[in-house]
């Protein structure tokens, strides 16, 4: 069951580097058509944290999503690698979860367990989940 906290909370005090990295990329977003501005941050095994923002385009479908240029971010700077941390901010009352597509993207390379955090950067409300719970049956192999 998800977790909420406040972004001052000292239960926060480990994650607070990577929910920063994550506000300060959501800033880079380019976002002209949605207006909807959202920046992520990972954590990888090897201790590399590796961040992206999402980036629009006319074309809709060459829409980059801020965890899936994190997660390629990732493997281009270390090759394959699991992830042990994810952070995700946007701008929404309330912290606001991958989409679909993310997550399926991102189950490649998360376990179950795997905290997820979400952050809004204009309440400062954050929520953790266990990756699991944001995507139950992920679809891994073929």
């Amino acid at each position: 069951m998800a977790e909420d906290y406040k972004l001052e909370s000292e239960e926060l005090d480990e994650v607070r580097p990577l929910l920063e990295t994550a506000m300060a990329v959501k800033k880079n977003a380019f976002a002209p058509f949605s207006h909807f501005h959202v920046g992520a941050a990972i954590l990888t095994e090897k201790g590399n944290v590796y961040s992206g923002c999402n980036v629009e385009n006319a074309s809709l479908g060459g829409t980059i999503c801020a965890e899936r240029g994190a997660a390629m971010a990732s493997v281009a700077g270390e090759g394959y690698s699991r992830f042990r941390t994810i952070a995700i901010a946007s701008g929404s009352d309330e912290p606001v979860p991958p989409c679909a597509i993310c997550r399926q993207f991102l189950s490649q390379f998360t376990d179950g367990d795997v905290p997820v955090y979400l952050v809004s950067t204009r309440t400062g409300v954050v929520k953790k989940f266990d990756f699991s719970e944001l995507m139950p049956y992920p679809f891994i192999e073929f």
